[in-house]
């Protein structure tokens, strides 16, 4: 399993290149667009606001795909 991406991360919460690295000791967010173009930060300071190699993270298997009242809180 791999480790989510903080929310408060800004940008990259929902960036493709980001991915968390878990310590025993700590957690970072490892750029990925850092191993191919040296201008990206390989652990950017957070949150991120603002990044030029930002590009969304193709989203999973979407709720709607669910039975209805599977899941409802409704009674």
């Amino acid at each position: 399993m791999t480790p989510q991406v903080p929310s408060t991360a800004g940008l990259c919460a929902t960036c493709a290149h980001a991915r968390a690295v878990v310590t025993p000791r700590s957690r970072f967010l490892l750029c990925e667009k850092s191993r191919e173009d040296a201008q990206f930060a390989r652990y950017p300071r957070l949150p991120v606001i603002a990044c030029a190699g930002y590009e969304p993270r193709a989203q999973g298997p979407s709720d709607t795909s669910r039975e209805p009242g599977e899941g409802s809180t409704e009674k």
